[in-house]
């Protein structure tokens, strides 16, 4: 993929350099360019232009638009390559039917199910013959069909090496380019660098980097680079490809399946000897009691037919353990549907069964913990609390004025009064909308604010400094600048606080007030947002729109006009669910980019840390510091940390893979676009549907739909299910395959056989099929949650299970090889003859071991329970497919005992058969 992608680059550069080659005819240093086509500019110099931030080479190159007509818009794809990220290759239905049959089982199989066709056909007719054969090659073909699968294919888009492209606030850079023109325009480029400041561009520094945000201001930008050939095509690359890393429960299915191929190929190969040997020495007998095998007598042809029946047989009997993978499949996919209803939409269908391992999930705040719907429920203006906060009967005119006009003039959102008297709508980020519903609760009039001053230059919200500013001049050409920020560093910057009569007030003998009215509300897990404002002389105003442009704020000598809480609530039922995350033994860690007091605070709410808990370093862990360790370090300091403050994405990404290497299964919740490497290296990525962007949800493997941490349990919940029942069809299947086996092995040597080769297929058809959906349908349970997670390394067979295995298994064995040594006596009538005596005893045999196994489905349901009826009336499709089991085995009894080589039973046959299966 890769090498494709390097030839394509190598054709898509020709854009940029291809402009100065029209204007000037020479290329970069004075050398004559390489044409690719009609453009002039090669791919790679393109391409390292942009990515490599090469000015110099702008300067050189110059540049100029596209006309826009279709001939020259497909000669610019086919030269440059579309924009569009690589995805992992879907392979098709015959790829996966290819991969399946290649099973060393089935390729067995399918040459046994020939060699038994040929031989049925020739001994017996086309009209019987075909049974064993037939039988074989629907089972083989049932197996392989199902296994198939494909995957779906997303849009691409159209932009092209050349291409103008607006862009505004809120927007996604689609592809690397440079800035045409643009005014204050502030990119945010940490989903592609994790640094949290802003980028401003202009003409000295225009480079546009794909994926990256607009955080302020508008421009427009040349495109140079497209798909694959991105800074964020090359990210898109690396999260793409597919590791074809194993799950949990897959490599322990593995190994089930490895054990069990390894013991069920040698007992066959025991039976085919004994029965070889059987042969050879005259003691096989046909139907009718005679000798197969005479020496000197028996035709060669004869012998070779003979052998080929004994040898399809003794593998048949021992070969059907593949059907049993089936289950798998079957139960994520009733899991993933039903996961629907809980606000989970699975895209992965492992990830189901891999959650139910997770012993760790690093869960961000906002949106997830929280609902993202912050409220000012705090505030201090002029030395006094305002109870409640909108009360502006405590506040002076002076105070409010300046702080209309300061919320008004200094803030991304909007505030529209309908005309009808409806509630007020705001937008904005969730901070933005409290401050501005606060002042509105205060009295301000938005539109009226913001028309008695004109905006002279703004800084927008700086996340490195925490804080943004505007500068307004006022109808009477008095000139403030007004700032509002995180209230501990902005109060830093304050020398005079407005006081309740109006004045100007010097802050020193104050400050330890508002520093501890900060400290109270952190501590109760509230933002603190300052807002602050100062004077500035009008002749010190950059006086043309260039100096304008590049004014820096003064910051300092500023007048505190009030400090606000704000709090985003808990979305109801989080600390129930963390508490039940805590019980389950998953450790929940919250990664944030909250200060670190409020984390804590936030964390201790929900019960993410407890009262006791060490607050110290690393249990409560800035990123910066855990960033700053060793990576050995890194890995011994995450086992213990359960809260990291001011996070960058990453060292989100960090914890992930040292949780990661430490032997943890962990699971990752996010929503922005910089949290998608994070999603993708853990074992299981959760974006949340609401607030996640699609890069975050093209990254994840679950979808919350609601955005809700309980939800998040929820699918825990389900994962576990998903483990449980696989145990429970694993333990069933065992026991019906691991007696017949013994069954069969112990009789063989008296060469009277009691399950042949079409009733072994009913039985592991319908066992792995209607008994495989049974008990993938069992609903998950409390109990599930009161478990510890399952170790990767844990044994998916248990001790309790390998009990249950085993009693089971040695009473079937006991009791049908009772019936099958002295069985014929007992059940022949007097009119019977030997031969139809021996198939009575079979179709007992037979017919008793099939209802064994309904009866144990109940023993499956609750493996480590006495009472194994409990709830499972609830269970109504369980109820519903033991009943069908049961009514197909009457069916094939009393009507198909020609396909099965089975007779009808009397009533007494069929209580002794209900009877042993009851006892079980």
């Amino acid at each position: 993929m890769i090498r494709a992608h390097a030839q394509v680059i190598r054709l898509v550069i020709a854009e940029i350099l291809s402009f100065i080659y029209c204007n000037t005819g020479v290329g970069p240093n004075g050398t004559s360019p390489i044409a690719i086509g009609d453009y002039g500019i090669g791919l790679e110099e393109l391409a390292s232009m942009t990515r490599d931030h090469k000015f110099s080479a702008l300067q050189q190159y110059g540049g100029r638009g596209i006309s826009g007509d279709e001939t020259d818009i497909l000669k610019r794809r086919n030269a440059f390559g579309s924009n569009t990220y690589p995805q992992k290759k879907g392979r098709s239905f015959l790829r996966f039917l290819w991969e399946a049959w290649q099973d060393l089982t089935l390729i067995i199989l399918i040459v046994a199910a020939a060699a038994s066709l040929a031989l049925g056909i020739k001994t017996e007719g086309i009209k019987e013959g075909w049974y064993d054969g037939g039988s074989i090659a629907f089972a083989v073909f049932l197996v392989i069909a199902v296994t198939g699968g494909r995957m779906i294919k997303v849009s691409i888009h159209d932009l092209v090496v050349g291409d103008i492209v607006p862009l505004n606030i809120g927007d996604q850079v689609p592809a690397d380019g440079i800035l045409v023109s643009g005014h204050s325009l502030a990119i945010d480029e940490s989903s592609m660098t994790g640094e949290s400041k802003n980028v401003h561009k202009d003409q000295k520094a225009p480079f546009m980097m794909s994926g990256c945000k607009v955080a302020d201001g508008v421009g427009t930008m040349l495109v140079t680079g497209v798909g694959i050939n991105t800074e964020w095509g090359l990210l898109m690359a690396s999260i793409s490809e597919d590791t074809g890393e194993e799950t949990p429960l897959q490599v322990r299915l593995n190994g089930v399946a490895t054990f069990i191929g390894i013991v069920g190929l040698t007992l066959a190969l025991s039976v085919l000897v004994t029965l070889v040997v059987r042969y050879f020495t005259g003691h096989t007998e046909d139907a009718y009691g005679k000798v197969q095998f005479i020496k000197g007598r028996t035709s060669i042809s004869h012998v070779v037919d003979d052998i080929i029946k004994i040898v399809t047989i003794a593998y048949f009997k021992f070969s059907l353990w593949f059907i049993a993978q089936l289950i798998l499949y079957i139960r994520l996919a009733y899991s993933m549907r039903k996961m629907m209803a809980d606000k989970a939409l699975v895209r992965r269908l492992s990830a189901c069964e891999t959650m139910g391992s997770a012993t760790t999930i690093c869960s961000d705040k906002t949106g997830t913990l929280t609902l993202n719907q912050m409220t000012a429920v705090e505030a201090y203006a002029g030395r006094k609390k305002l109870d409640p906060p909108n009360d502006s009967s405590k506040l002076h005119e002076v105070v409010t004025s300046l702080l209309h006009e300061g919320v008004a003039q200094n803030t991304q959102g909007n505030v529209f009064v309908p005309k009808g008297g409806e509630d007020v709508e705001i937008s904005g980020s969730p901070t933005e909308k409290a401050i501005l519903l606060w002042a509105v609760k205060l009295g301000m009039k938005f539109d009226v604010s913001r028309s008695e001053s004109t905006v002279l230059h703004v800084v927008p919200f700086n996340s490195h400094k925490k804080r943004g500013g505007v500068a307004i001049k006022r109808n009477n050409s008095e000139v403030f600048i007004h700032w509002k920020g995180a209230a501990e560093l902005v109060l830093d910057s304050c020398t005079r606080y407005v006081d309740s009569n109006g004045q100007f007030q010097p802050i020193d003998k104050e400050k330890d007030f508002f520093k501890q009215a900060i400290d109270d509300m952190a501590a109760r897990s509230l933002r603190c947002v300052a807002i602050a404002c100062r004077q500035h002389d009008l002749d010190s105003v950059p006086a043309d729109k260039e100096s304008l442009d590049k004014w820096v704020l003064p910051e300092d000598d500023l007048v505190l006009l009030a400090i606000v809480g704000i709090k985003d609530p808990f979305r109801p039922g989080v600390k129930d669910a963390v508490k039940v995350c805590v019980e389950a033994g998953i450790k929940v860690r919250m990664v944030t980019g909250d200060n670190i007091q409020t984390a804590k605070a936030i964390a201790l709410e929900c019960g993410i840390l407890g009262p006791s808990d060490d607050f110290s370093e690393p249990n409560v862990i800035e990123g910066c510091v855990f960033r700053a360790l060793s990576e050995k370090d890194q890995q011994q300091c995450a086992k213990k940390i359960t809260v990291m403050g001011r996070s960058s994405p990453s060292d989100k990404l960090l914890l992930v893979q040292a949780l990661r290497k430490g032997g943890d299964v962990v699971a990752v919740t996010g929503d922005g676009t910089n949290d998608a490497p994070a999603l993708h290296e853990a074992d299981i990525g959760l974006a949340m549907g609401i607030q996640g962007t699609e890069v975050a949800k093209e990254n994840a493997d679950i979808i919350i739909l609601d955005d809700d941490f309980a939800s998040v349990v929820k699918v825990v919940r389900w994962g576990r299910s998903v483990y449980a029942n696989i145990q429970k069809f694993i333990q069933f299947q065992l026991t019906v395959n691991c007696a017949a086996m013994v069954i069969n092995a112990v009789a063989s040597p008296s060469g009277d056989v009691p399950l042949n080769a079409v009733q072994l297929l009913w039985v592991n058809l319908i066992m792995d099929t209607l008994g495989a959906l049974a008990l993938a349908t069992e609903p998950p349970t409390d109990h599930l949650m009161h478990r510890t997670p399952v170790d990767r390394r844990e044994h998916l067979i248990t001790n309790i299970m390998w009990r249950n295995i085993i009693i089971q298994v040695f009473y079937q064995v006991c009791v049908l090889l009772v019936l099958n040594f002295l069985g014929k006596s007992t059940l022949k009538s007097n009119d019977e003859s030997t031969q139809h005596a021996t198939m009575v005893k079979n179709s007992v045999i037979f017919n008793a071991f099939v209802l064994c196994q309904i009866f144990n489905e109940f023993n499956a349901r609750k493996p480590d329970e006495i009472n194994v009826f409990s709830g499972v009336t609830k269970n109504h499709l369980f109820m519903g497919i033991v009943g069908m089991t049961l009514i197909l085995q009457i069916i094939f009894i009393e009507f198909l005992g020609k396909f099965t080589t089975s007779v009808k039973l009397d009533w007494k046959q069929w209580l002794l058969c209900v009877g042993i299966g009851f006892l079980r």
